[in-house]
C-alpha cells in the first residue's frame, strides 16, 4: 500500500466539478476565478468535454498508476500517451454505455488512439496551466497535510487503521477492504499489485476507485483540509519585507494570494503595467512567483518560496 499526489486526478476530478451543475460549495471561488478563462480559451467545447459529458464514468485511462509518490503532470501525460488502442477503445464503449453516442472527437480517438493521444494530452496542459498549475503550490500544501497526517496514524495505530478512516464509504475489517457503493467485488488475484491511495482536493464528498490490471487499483479520497483551500489568507501588513524587496515588490508578492495576469495587477494596484511586468520579472528570477502561460492567458502566482516569505515576515 502506497499513498501518491496525482495531478492528472485533480485534472479529472477539477474540470468534472466546473461542468457540474451543482453550486461549488467548496470551490465556488475557483470557479469563479477560473470558469471564465477556461472558456474564453475554448476548454469548455474540447476533447475534455466530451470525454466528461456524463457525470458518473470517467475512462480509466485518464488516470495511470502514479510511477512514484508525487509524479509531474508531463510524467503522467508521458504514460497516458502510449496507453495501448485496445485499453482506450474499451474505456470509450464503456463512457458510451452510459452516455450514449461519442461526440466527433471520441470517435476519432475510437478509431486511431494513438493518433489523437497526443491531441489530448496538449489540451489537459492547457487546462492545467489556466487552472490548476497557478493555484498548485496552494493545492499541493493541502494534500502534502494530509499524506503527513497519513503516515502519521499509520506510524502510531497501523495501516489497518487508515484504511478504516480515509472515508464514510470505506471499511477494513482486517481481511477485506469493503466500499460501499461499489458494484462488482474485486479479488486480490485479479489486479495487479499493491494499491495506490491518492488524495484529492477536488474529489468532493466521495471514493473513486479506478482498476485496470496490470496496474495496481487505486482509491482516489476527498483530501482533509479542502474546506479551507480557497479562505483568504490573512493579509500581511508586508512592511519589514519592503525593507528587503522594495514597496512594490512586496505589494505584488502580497496581492498575488489570488493568481492574476499583469493587466489584473496593474489596475489592483495603481502601477502602470510596464511597472509590474518588471516587478514580476525580478520575483519570478527570485523564485518567488511562476508564470503560467496558457494561449493568450498568462498568470502569475506566488510559489510555495513566496508562501514561506510572507510568513516569516509576519
Amino acid at each position: 500500500m502506497r499513498f501518491a499526489v496525482s495531478p492528472l486526478w485533480e485534472v479529472v476530478a477539477s474540470y468534472r466539478l466546473l461542468r457540474s451543475a451543482a453550486a461549488h460549495r467548496v470551490h465556488r471561488r475557483w470557479a469563479e476565478q477560473v470558469g471564465a478563462r477556461v472558456t474564453a480559451a475554448g476548454l469548455d467545447g474540447g476533447w475534455l468535454a466530451e470525454l466528461f459529458a456524463h457525470p458518473g464514468y470517467a475512462p480509466d485511462f485518464l488516470n495511470p498508476a502514479p510511477s512514484g509518490p508525487a509524479p509531474t503532470l508531463a510524467e503522467e501525460l508521458a504514460v497516458l500517451t502510449v496507453t495501448p488502442a485496445d485499453r482506450v477503445r474499451r474505456d470509450l464503449d464503456h463512457l458510451a454505455r452510459h452516455q450514449g453516442p461519442l461526440g466527433p472527437r471520441l470517435r476519432a480517438l475510437h478509431a486511431d488512439p494513438p493518433a489523437r493521444l497526443d491531441r489530448l494530452a496538449a489540451e489537459i496542459e492547457a487546462y492545467w496551466q489556466l487552472a490548476l498549475a497557478p493555484y498548485w503550490a496552494r493545492i499541493r500544501a493541502v494534500l502534502d497535510a494530509d499524506l503527513f497526517h497519513r503516515a502519521r496514524q499509520v506510524a502510531e495505530r497501523g495501516a489497518g487503521q487508515v484504511l478504516d478512516d480515509l472515508h464514510e464509504s470505506l471499511s477494513w475489517d482486517g481481511a477485506r477492504l469493503r466500499l460501499r457503493g461499489r458494484k462488482q467485488s474485486l479479488a486480490r488475484r485479479r489486479t495487479g499489485p499493491g494499491l495506490v491511495l491518492v488524495p484529492v482536493a477536488f474529489g468532493g464528498d466521495r471514493v473513486r476507485s479506478r482498476v485496470a490490471p496490470p496496474d495496481p487499483p487505486q482509491l482516489a479520497y476527498p483530501t482533509r483540509g479542502s474546506g479551507t483551500l480557497w479562505e483568504p489568507r490573512p493579509t500581511a501588513d508586508g512592511a519589514a519585507l519592503a525593507a528587503v524587496l522594495g514597496r512594490s515588490r512586496t505589494r505584488l508578492l502580497i496581492e498575488l494570494d489570488t493568481p492574476a495576469s499583469t493587466t489584473e495587477l496593474a489596475h489592483r494596484t495603481g502601477l502602470s503595467a510596464a511597472a509590474v511586468s518588471q516587478y514580476l520579472t525580478a520575483l519570478r528570477a527570485a523564485g518567488l512567483v511562476s508564470a503560467h502561460r496558457a494561449g493568450r492567458w498568462v498568470l502569475y502566482a506566488r510559489t510555495a518560496a513566496g508562501e514561506t516569505l510572507l510568513a516569516a515576515s509576519g
